[in-house]
């Protein structure tokens, strides 16, 4: 039944797939989740990229399904989510077989037909603007997930220090959080915004609200992925001579503007005595973060904080890493995890690379009675 004034609510939207829930409790994963994103040059209206999302749906066997269509703005431009069933009117599967092909190639046959810019991966990166968060504008939980998104994406880094330092850059922190449940250990991320000093501001924000591509297996993939490709490729040649060049400079703020005039940020880190005990790249024109130490001794923090900073007298007094403990919370329920669906993770258009499927990869686990996903 609709809604007397037309729009109708994610109630309304849930009560329509109860049915189909309900004929079918044995599938394990009944709910499909796609996002198109077309490439940020193209200028497209909400009726144009609804046409877009339904024309996608019946290429893909889903035309007689419900499904909601709704618009995102999350990563820094229109782009469309898409939610449906994977059940049939009479409780059967709808086959999935090699999904991710199928949509890859409905993908590129919609570019033809509207005549759309291919997204290529690259250009997208390149393309996509970075918003630095304004924790005084509220809607957090978006404005941070429109930054690590893409620095996840777009960046290669080693480590979570790396990681936070660009975060930093955007007025954004990470932390690790750890605790056990069921005597195992278990590992996890929170976001926050800070404000200008670089403090944390406001509440943190699991990454699970975010999505599972910032998460902390994934930031896990990330380094190792960081790590191997870094390894067969050299560091810039002009990224190692900016640097020589900037560290010419008298002072510091001569030195941190000539490297900015050259799209290379340092991130210098200082005890309270002012004793640099580290620094950190980050090239934007590669989009690659590196240590100082990877480029030579004579660009590390010791060289550095010779030129700009205080020379130790004795040892350096260890600078401790706190890591907050999460909170504890209750598992979600059914209703919970069918509303959680509506800030999801984005999933590649048109032409990033797709996952194994659109859950990525399955593991199988015993059953243990029914249940619905």
């Amino acid at each position: 039944m609709e809604p007397a004034d037309g729009h109708p609510t994610i109630q309304h939207c849930m009560r329509s797939f109860e049915p189909y829930l309900a004929a079918n409790r044995r599938t394990e994963k009944p709910v499909i989740h796609v996002s198109l994103n077309p490439h940020p040059d193209d200028v497209l209206t909400d009726e144009q990229l609804a046409a877009i999302g339904q024309e996608y749906m019946e290429k893909m066997g889903y035309g007689d399904q419900p499904y909601i269509i709704y618009r995102h703005e999350d990563i820094g431009r229109p782009h469309i989510h898409i939610v449906s069933l994977r059940i049939d009117g009479q409780g059967k599967k709808i086959n999935d077989y090699k999904e991710w092909q199928r949509s890859a190639s409905v993908c590129r046959e919609l570019e033809r037909k509207y005549h759309l810019l291919p997204a290529e991966k690259q250009e997208r990166r390149e393309s996509l603007p970075l918003t630095v968060v304004d924790y005084h504008k509220g809607d957090i939980k978006h404005q941070i997930a429109g930054v690590v998104k893409p620095v996840m994406q777009g960046y290669k880094f080693q480590s979570i220090k790396e990681f936070k330092a660009l975060l930093g850059l955007f007025h954004v922190t990470v932390e690790e959080t750890r605790k056990t449940i069921d005597g195992k250990n278990c590992h996890g991320l929170v976001y926050a915004a800070t404000d200008e000093k670089g403090d944390r501001v406001g509440v943190a924000i699991k990454s699970s609200k975010i999505g599972k591509s910032v998460g902390y297996a994934a930031l896990q993939k990330k380094f190792l992925k960081s790590k191997q490709w870094m390894a067969k490729h050299p560091v810039p040649g002009g990224t190692k001579e900016a640097i020589a060049v900037a560290l010419k400079q008298d002072t510091r703020q001569g030195f941190l503007r000539e490297l900015t005039g050259k799209g290379i940020t340092a991130m210098l880190y200082e005890n309270a005595a002012g004793v640099i005990y580290g620094v950190t790249y980050i090239d934007h024109t590669s989009r690659i973060v590196f240590k100082g130490s990877a480029f030579g001794k004579e660009f590390s923090a010791s060289a550095v904080n010779r030129q700009y900073g205080v020379v130790p007298s004795g040892k350096e007094e260890e600078v401790p890493v706190l890591h907050p403990t999460e909170p504890e919370t209750k598992e979600p329920g059914v209703v919970e995890v069918m509303l959680d669906i509506f800030s999801p993770e984005s999933y590649p258009y048109p032409a990033e690379d797709l996952p194994q499927s659109l859950y990525g990869k399955k593991k199988k686990r015993k059953r243990r009675g029914p249940r619905l996903g």
